[in-house]
């Protein structure tokens, strides 16, 4: 029978299980995210080489001309060395780790998931898979109060391929949609583009991409040629709260 019980955990059966258990469901980034992995052995004992959290996100990626979603990893942490699962055994393994600043918002079509790994060698590895909210901080709820207030609308939030010169640490930008609705903006503005850029010192460089409407046959010809377009960089902190309305508007009106 140990013949047969070795044999059945090389393929996977009768192996151990993973759950994992978050402390809470809802971030904002820079948040410590903490939890436990609960392991259940199977019918045999085995060996755990590696258990690891990815937290993971998707993204759309543009290929010859046809757009597709594929899975990003945002970051990974390993939270254990090697050690044996026993046969049946239950056991609890704590963890936290730093949710990446970078981290996408749960807006729009964005999903965020924690995904937990056990590597065991010679067997299907088991799995478990976990989504969170993933919410904005104070100074990104500002900015998103301050456009609202402005008149704009979201029309679409998504994380997209970045292009070269926008290309951080992962391999896309989430990407907020506005339209003008009403305010100031409204009838000089087609569309307003917007991308967070956090630093560690608790600033975030705002990414604003005005889209000018096109006015007489110039106007035309610039949107057709893409000249309508404008990318502006602006540095934020909390600091600027109080007149972050100001701020924005007045770097909109400066190139609508």
């Amino acid at each position: 029978m140990a013949f047969f019980d070795k044999v059945f955990a090389s393929v996977g059966i009768g192996s151990a299980a993973v759950d994992t258990k978050l402390e809470r469901d809802t971030y904002m980034p820079g948040e410590t995210v903490k939890g436990a992995v609960e392991i259940r052995g199977g019918k045999v004992d085995q060996q755990v080489d590696d258990i690891y959290l990815t937290l993971n996100t998707t993204y759309l990626k543009e290929s010859d001309d046809k757009k597709y979603n594929v899975t990003a990893t945002i970051d990974r942490f390993r939270i254990t060395s090697p050690f044996t699962i026993r046969k049946n055994e239950r056991k609890e393994i704590p963890f936290s780790f730093q949710l990446p600043l970078d981290t996408p918002l749960s807006i729009g079509r964005s999903k965020i998931w924690v995904t937990t790994g056990l590597d065991i060698k010679n067997a299907v590895d088991p799995g478990d898979k976990d989504y969170i909210q993933v919410v904005p901080d104070q100074l990104m709820n500002a900015v998103f109060n301050a456009v609202d207030s402005l008149g704009f609308r979201l029309r679409e939030a998504d994380c997209e391929q970045a292009p070269h010169r926008l290309r951080g640490r992962l391999p896309f930008v989430q990407e907020f949609e506005y339209v003008p609705t009403s305010g100031p903006f409204r009838g000089k503005l087609d569309e307003l583009e917007l991308v967070f850029r956090p630093s560690g010192t608790g600033a975030i460089e705002l990414l604003l991409q005005v889209d000018r409407r096109a006015r007489g046959l110039g106007g035309l010809f610039a949107e057709a040629a893409g000249m309508d377009e404008t990318n502006v960089r602006l540095t934020v902190t909390s600091a600027d709260i109080p007149n972050l309305q100001q701020q924005i508007q007045s770097v909109i009106q400066r190139f609508s």
